[in-house]
């Protein structure tokens, strides 16, 4: 069978009450609470969304993910207790699309949900992918749609940087030191150059999809995958 989403929660109450909730909302869930259930499920269904607990009993949601991130191309949202920076980036940099801390408002769980789904659009619809960026090996000017980017130095050394680290959540403090070369970088200054880059690559620089901000932490370059 298809479905919208798999939650993924070691707690049964938790587990079961948003996947009701879910689908009273007409978001088609389902819902596991073990590792090894959710990948006896994935044998015989797809879905497009994973809510992801990181703790599940003797299991780690970061293990499955790792796991699941092998075959699955789909947004994988972890949902945990736990609330450090530390976890945040682990989640993040293994293949997850977003972290949200417990506890949490069903009602905008579900808000949150559902704007992902329809982002990505239903099964077997015709999608747009944002691999538009491209860096010019011999000019070393940065393409967007074919056509070079007019930017300033800061501008151009701070897009190659989170291009060239792709995928991976880079923190405020590796931007000031390896972009501007000095710690003392005020977090203003870097918030003018991202706002700047996104209204020169983004569709809707309200609704970013390339540079993504991750709070409290620094921004990831992410083609094509909203979170």
């Amino acid at each position: 069978m298809n479905y919208d989403c798999l939650i993924i929660d070691d707690e049964l109450e938790i587990a079961s009450g948003a996947s009701e909730y879910f689908n009273l909302f007409e978001v088609n869930t389902h819902y596991v609470t073990t590792a090894a259930g959710a990948l006896s499920f994935l044998q015989d269904n797809t879905v497009r969304l994973i809510l992801l607990d990181v703790n599940l009993g003797s299991d780690s949601g970061f293990a499955l993910c790792k796991t699941l991130r092998e075959t699955l191309d789909i947004p994988i949202l972890f949902v945990s207790a736990r609330t450090s920076n530390e976890d945040m980036l682990v989640g993040l940099n293994i293949g997850g699309d977003d972290y949200i801390t417990k506890p949490y408002s069903l009602s905008v769980l579900l808000a949150k949900v559902k704007a992902i789904l329809k982002r990505h659009g239903r099964e077997g619809d015709t999608q747009k992918k944002e691999t538009r960026l491209q860096i010019d090996t011999k000019t070393a000017r940065i393409l967007l749609d074919g056509v070079a980017l007019d930017l300033k130095n800061m501008e151009h050394k701070l897009l190659k940087y989170l291009i060239d680290n792709k995928g991976r959540v880079v923190e405020k403090d590796e931007l000031f030191t390896q972009v501007w070369g000095d710690n003392f970088v005020s977090d203003g200054t870097l918030n003018v150059h991202v706002r700047r880059l996104r209204e020169k690559i983004e569709a809707d620089p309200n609704a970013p999809a390339l540079i993504k901000t991750v709070w409290g932490v620094g921004y990831v370059y992410d083609e094509g995958n909203d979170i």
